[in-house]
C-alpha cells in the first residue's frame, strides 16, 4: 500500500463524524452544482483523467502476469523486453495523467476558492454597521478562509476521490475474482482487521486535533490582543509579563505534547496499516502458492493478485467513510451560503436616484428609531455571546424633528446615552429610521442610492481610524485620484502640513496600526484633511475634539473652520465651548429634543443646556 494511499485513508478516517447527523437545507446540492457549471468542461476532463488513472491501476499487475507466465518462465527474452518496456511506458503515462489531472484539479479548486471568497467578501462589505457590531471577526474570517477551502474540496478532493475509488475498487475486485476467487474472498474477509485499528486511531486523532484547535485558537486570540499597540501598552503598564509568559507557555506546552502524541499515532497508524496489508499479502502468497503448486493458477497470476491486493484496501477504507467526506464538503458549502443568504439591512430601492446636489438642506420629521434585533442583522454562529439577548432595545429616539438649512451648523448636545451618535448614524443610512423620515432638499434619503448619499457626506469621528498604510494612501481613501498638490492644500487647511513636511518620508510615512504613530490631535487633523479631499456637501462631526488637549483642540478648531465653511454641518459635542457659535443647538435627553435655540437663548432658559454649561465651568463675554 503506497504512502499516499495510507495518507488519504488516514485523512478520511480522522474527519469529524458528527457531520453525518447534520441535515442540509433543501436545494443546497442544486445550488452547489451551479458553482461547478462555469468549470463543467474542466471537471469533465479532470474526471476522465481520474478514470484513466484508475484503469492503469489494474493494467500494470496484468502486464506483470504476462511477463512472468509468457516471458520469464518460457525464457522468451524478446517478450520480456517488450513487456518491461510497456510497464515502464505505462508508468510514464500514469505520471503524465497524474500531473495533467492535478493541473485541472488546481484550476478548478483555486477558481472556486476565488469565486466564493470574492462573493463572500463583497457580500459582507454590503452589510450594515449593525451586522459588524454583533459579529465575531474571527468567525467571519473563518467563513472566508476555512469554510471556502472546505467547500472547494467538494469538486476536487471528494468528487475525484469517490470516482477514483469506486472505479478502482470495481476494476480491482473484478480482476481479482477472475484471476482467483478464493484469494479474493479471503482478502475481503480480512477487511475488518484492516478497519478496526483505523477507526480507533481516527477517534484518538479527532480528539487530539480538536484540543489542538481550541488551544491554538486561545493562543491566537492572546497574541492578537497583546500584539497590537493598545494591548501592548496595557500589558506594559498594568500587566505582569511573567504571568503573561507563563499563561502562553502553558498552552504552548500542551500543543507541543499533543503534537508529539499525534506524530506517534500517525506512525502507529502507518505501521499498523502497512503491517495489516503485509499480513494480507502473506495470506495471499500462502494460499496462492498452494494453488500455483496444484496448478490451479499460474505464478504470474499469483504475483498479479498480490500486486492488486495492495490496491484493494485503500479504496475500500476510504469508501467506508465516504459519507463523512461528502457531508464535510457539503456542510462547508452550507456555512458559506448561510452568510450569503443574510440580506443587508440597508439596500437601494428599485429605481433609486443619484444624489448630486451640493447645497443641501436636511430635515428630520417625527423620526423614531429602535435598534434591530440580533436575528435581523446577524447569525448566531458568527457571534460568541454567552447567552442570547431576550430584551429589545426599545425606542432610543422619539419624535425627532428639526431643519438644518443649507450651509448652516447644527449642534447636538446632551448627556451620555441621550442618542446623539445614533442621530448622526441615521443620516448616512448606517441604520434606517423606524418611523418618520429624513429628507435632503425635500426628498427622502431612501429615494437615493446609498453610495451617492454617502458620497455627499463626510464624517470625522471621535477616534479617527487610519489604516496601517502611508499618509498618502490614507488620504487617497477619500479621493483615489488626488494629486500631491491637492493633498498638500487639504493638509494645509487641516493644519497638519507642517508636521507632514517635517517628516523624512513625507506623504510616504507609515502611520502604524490604527495610526498609533501619530498623536490624537494629529490623527484628527489628518482625518479632517481626508474629509476636505472628499469635499462633501454635508459634514458630520461626532465628538471630534473630545479627547484633545488645549493646543491640539485649538489646531483642530482652526482646521474645522475650513471643513465646515459653506457646508451643511451637524456637530455632536461634549465640550459646549465648541458649539457656542452654532446656528442652532439641539439639546437631547433620553431620545427626545427637549430644548433648541442659539447659545444665548438656551443659557437664558436655565434648562439642561444651561446646567451642562455651568458644570463645564465655561465663561463667556
Amino acid at each position: 500500500m503506497s504512502q499516499h494511499a495510507v495518507w488519504m485513508t488516514f485523512r478520511s478516517m480522522t474527519a469529524d463524524p458528527s457531520v453525518k447527523s447534520q441535515k442540509l437545507k433543501p436545494g443546497t446540492i442544486k445550488r452547489i452544482i451551479t458553482y461547478g457549471k462555469p468549470y463543467k468542461s474542466q471537471i469533465t476532463i479532470f474526471l476522465i483523467t481520474v478514470v484513466i488513472e484508475a484503469l492503469l491501476v489494474v493494467s500494470t499487475p496484468l502486464l506483470l502476469r504476462e511477463l512472468i507466465d509468457k516471458g520469464v518462465l518460457p525464457k522468451d527474452a524478446g517478450l520480456v523486453t517488450k513487456l518491461a518496456f510497456l510497464v515502464g511506458l505505462l508508468a510514464v503515462v500514469d505520471a503524465a495523467f497524474n500531473i495533467f489531472g492535478r493541473w485541472y484539479s488546481a484550476r478548478i479548486g483555486e477558481g472556486l476558492i476565488y469565486d466564493l471568497r470574492s462573493q463572500v467578501f463583497a457580500h459582507i462589505q454590503r452589510q450594515s454597521i449593525a451586522f459588524f457590531t454583533r459579529t465575531q471577526t474571527g468567525a467571519l474570517i473563518s467563513r472566508i478562509n476555512s469554510d471556502v477551502m472546505g467547500a472547494q474540496q467538494a469538486f476536487t478532493g471528494t468528487l475525484s476521490g469517490v470516482v477514483s475509488n469506486v472505479v478502482s475498487l470495481v476494476l480491482v475486485v473484478t480482476t481479482m475474482l477472475i484471476l482467483s476467487w478464493q484469494i479474493t474472498v479471503v482478502s475481503l474477509l480480512l477487511l475488518p482487521v484492516f478497519l478496526l485499528p483505523t477507526k480507533w486511531v481516527g477517534k484518538r486523532i479527532q480528539a487530539l486535533t480538536r484540543d489542538a484547535f481550541n488551544l491554538n485558537a486561545t493562543m491566537s486570540s492572546t497574541m492578537t490582543e497583546r500584539f497590537n499597540v493598545s494591548g501592548a501598552l496595557l500589558v506594559n503598564l498594568y500587566g505582569k509579563p511573567a504571568k503573561e509568559e507563563h499563561f502562553f507557555r502553558t498552552r504552548a506546552r500542551k500543543v507541543a505534547d499533543i503534537g508529539i502524541q499525534t506524530a506517534m499515532l500517525n506512525r502507529v497508524f502507518f505501521v499498523g496499516i502497512t503491517s495489516v496489508a503485509a499480513v494480507a499479502t502473506a495470506f495471499a502468497y500462502g494460499i496462492g502458492g498452494h494453488l500455483a503448486i496444484n496448478g490451479s493458477i499460474t505464478v504470474g497470476t499469483l504475483l498479479a493478485i498480490t500486486a492488486l491486493l495492495i490496491r484493494l484496501y485503500g479504496p475500500l477504507t476510504a469508501l467506508s467513510n465516504v459519507r463523512i467526506d461528502v457531508m464535510t464538503a457539503l456542510v462547508s458549502f452550507e456555512r458559506v451560503f448561510e452568510v450569503l443568504d443574510l440580506q443587508p439591512m440597508i439596500v437601494d430601492k428599485p429605481g433609486a436616484k443619484v444624489l448630486s446636489k451640493k447645497n443641501l438642506q436636511i430635515d428630520f420629521t417625527d423620526v423614531a428609531f429602535s435598534y434591530p434585533r440580533a436575528d435581523e442583522i446577524s447569525l448566531a454562529s458568527l457571534e460568541s455571546a454567552a447567552k442570547p439577548e431576550t430584551v429589545e432595545s426599545g425606542e432610543v429616539l422619539r419624535g425627532i424633528s428639526f431643519t438644518a438649512p443649507a450651509g448652516t451648523l447644527t449642534a447636538i448636545v446632551g448627556p451620555s446615552g441621550a442618542g446623539k451618535t445614533t442621530m448622526s448614524a441615521l443620516l448616512p443610512r448606517l441604520y434606517d429610521v423606524t418611523r418618520g423620515a429624513i429628507t435632503v432638499d425635500g426628498e427622502d434619503i431612501r429615494e437615493f442610492t446609498v453610495q451617492s448619499l454617502r458620497d455627499s457626506i463626510g464624517v470625522v469621528m471621535q477616534d479617527a481610524h487610519l489604516f496601517h498604510e502611508t499618509i498618502a494612501e490614507n488620504l487617497r481613501y477619500a479621493k483615489e485620484d488626488a494629486t500631491e498638490n491637492e493633498m498638500i492644500e487639504a493638509c494645509k487647511a487641516a493644519q497638519i502640513w507642517d508636521l507632514i513636511s517635517s517628516l523624512p518620508n513625507g506623504f510616504k510615512t507609515m502611520v502604524g496600526e490604527r495610526g498609533h504613530r501619530l498623536s490624537g490631535g494629529e490623527k484628527q487633523r489628518l482625518a479632517i484633511a481626508r474629509l476636505l479631499l472628499k469635499a462633501p456637501a454635508i459634514v458630520i462631526l461626532d465628538e471630534a475634539t473630545a479627547h484633545l488637549d488645549s493646543e491640539n483642540e485649538s489646531l483642530v478648531h482652526e482646521a474645522l473652520k475650513h471643513a465646515l465653511k459653506g457646508r451643511t454641518s451637524i456637530v455632536i459635542a461634549h465640550r459646549l465651548s465648541t458649539v457656542m457659535e452654532a446656528d442652532q443647538i439641539l439639546v437631547l435627553e433620553k431620545g427626545l429634543i427637549i430644548e433648541r435655540g442659539k447659545h444665548e437663548e438656551l443659557i437664558a432658559k436655565s434648562g439642561l443646556y444651561s446646567e451642562l454649561f455651568a458644570r463645564q465651568d465655561i465663561t463667556t463675554n
